[in-house]
């Protein structure tokens, strides 16, 4: 079947908006109108998709001076004891999915790097935290029941924008979210996180718009996300919600796939907050290809009980010249994917097991005074010393066809200026790969080859 509209409907982009309306908000229609409506609007994706190929975006640490969320009086030490806290409580909500079985669309987000984007026409900036561990995208709402403290930027009135509506409880990525509650037939959703913090509100669609790093703003129009009006209470001061980047079906990612051909990267600078003007960046679309000399990639595995997340399998480490086989009594480590890379998490979380043999191997490779950990108790194992003084062994990460290997920088995090402690923890759930050791390297995403490439760096800021 063949449809035509343009004799009598000049801009089909803007028609198909009032038809897609129509499909939210009437239900008295039969099965082929329905079908005619969702062509219409399908082909206003594609109208708008042929102008966009790739955009990139500058991310920002949590606590660098450039963050809107910046906190002059904390030390150091505590900015990192927060992250340290957050990547704990993180990997504990993680673990208890994988226990109890549940799949959940949405996970809680404590990371690291914020990205900026508008909302709305016309359009309102805001500060969202990246994070490849979750689906959906929200931020917080007028009316608000309860909202946490938003610096910087106004909370998003759907009311003032000419281009928000709700999605109702027939939709699709409706019924992908659990739990929904439908009020009046429209679909609400219930995010709960780590720490019994939670978003609470109505799902939505909205014009996002992206400040590339070329100057141009590439606007995404009808992208479904969370509008929040009770949220709380354990995130970050100032941020104004979540970017899911996972692989669900009402991911950014997945919402952009037309755009950005299922391609996206990132590049995280580990000089960040130390550097005023120092950013990370992510790219979209043919912007994010990852290639030439020292790339190297290893296959992306999809999970069935826990589809949001970025599976690899990590097959060993090898710390100097003893290589250390991956096991793991949590995920069989026989299995592909045994391990997901996760944007919001600082640490990487190895299967207790084996910690055991990683930290045996690495304590009899260094002869630098070991310590105590003199903050949380998290860490194992302590050094008196500094990154440039501990004469550290090489430490490789083994992925099928890919050999990754880290710095000191990855692998160890100064406490102050005197002490180092190891960044990679022991864990009775499921292994991570956090962000510290993905630091310094060019990431790529590649969801059409089902891929994942690394390329070491030595400054994020320039690419």
């Amino acid at each position: 079947m063949v449809l035509s509209i343009s004799h009598h409907f000049p801009n089909p982009c803007q028609f198909s908006k009032s038809l897609a309306m129509k499909i939210n908000r009437t239900k008295d229609f039969t099965l082929i109108p329905r079908l005619l409506l969702l062509s219409f609007f399908h082909l206003s994706l594609v109208c708008y998709r042929k102008s966009v190929n790739g955009f990139t975006v500058d991310l920002i640490h949590h606590d660098s001076p450039l963050s809107p969320f910046y906190n002059p009086s904390s030390t150091p030490s505590e900015r990192l004891q927060n992250a340290f806290h957050r990547s704990f409580s993180r990997a504990s909500f993680f673990n208890k999915n994988l226990v109890n079985a549940i799949q959940s669309s949405v996970t809680p987000t404590e990371g690291e790097f914020l990205m900026k984007i508008s909302i709305g026409t016309p359009p309102v900036d805001t500060f969202v935290t990246l994070d490849t561990g979750s689906d959906l995208t929200w931020i917080q709402c007028e009316p608000c029941v309860h909202c946490f403290a938003q610096l910087g930027t106004p909370i998003f009135d759907p009311k003032k924008s000419s281009t928000y509506f709700q999605v109702d409880c027939e939709n699709l990525y409706c019924q992908d979210l659990l739990p929904i509650t439908c009020i009046d037939d429209m679909c609400h959703y219930n995010a709960t996180y780590s720490d019994n913090t939670h978003s609470i509100g109505e799902l939505g669609i909205e014009t996002f718009t992206f400040t590339s790093t070329s100057g141009e703003n590439v606007p995404i129009l009808y992208t479904f996300f969370g509008c929040g009006h009770d949220n709380g209470d354990q995130f970050p001061v100032g941020t104004s919600g979540i970017i899911g980047l996972g692989r669900g079906d009402i991911s950014i990612v997945n919402q952009m796939n037309d755009e950005i051909k299922g391609k996206f990267s990132y590049c995280l600078a580990s000089s960040i907050p130390a550097h005023v003007n120092v950013t990370s960046r992510i790219s979209f679309g043919d912007s994010a290809v990852v290639s030439g000399p020292g790339v190297v990639s290893t296959p992306l595995i999809r999970r069935e009980s826990l589809k949001s997340f970025y599976f690899l399998t990590l097959e060993s480490i090898s710390v100097g010249d003893k290589n250390l086989p991956f096991i793991s009594s949590t995920i069989n480590s026989n299995d592909q994917g045994n391990i997901f890379i996760d944007s919001g998490n600082t640490l990487t979380h190895v299967p207790s097991d084996f910690y055991v043999s990683l930290e045996e191997a690495l304590v009899a490779s260094i002869s630098a005074p070991r310590i105590d950990d003199p903050t949380s108790g998290h860490f194992k194992v302590c050094y008196a010393s500094d990154l440039g003084t501990i004469n550290a062994p090489k430490i490789v990460a083994h992925f099928t066809n890919a050999d990754v290997e880290l710095s000191p920088a990855n692998v160890f995090k100064p406490m102050d200026t005197s002490v180092i402690c190891f960044a990679m923890v022991p864990t009775d759930g499921i292994p991570i790969y956090g962000n510290l050791a993905q630091m310094d390297f060019l990431i790529g995403y590649d969801l059409v080859a089902n891929q994942l490439s690394f390329l070491r760096t030595d400054d994020c800021s320039k690419l």
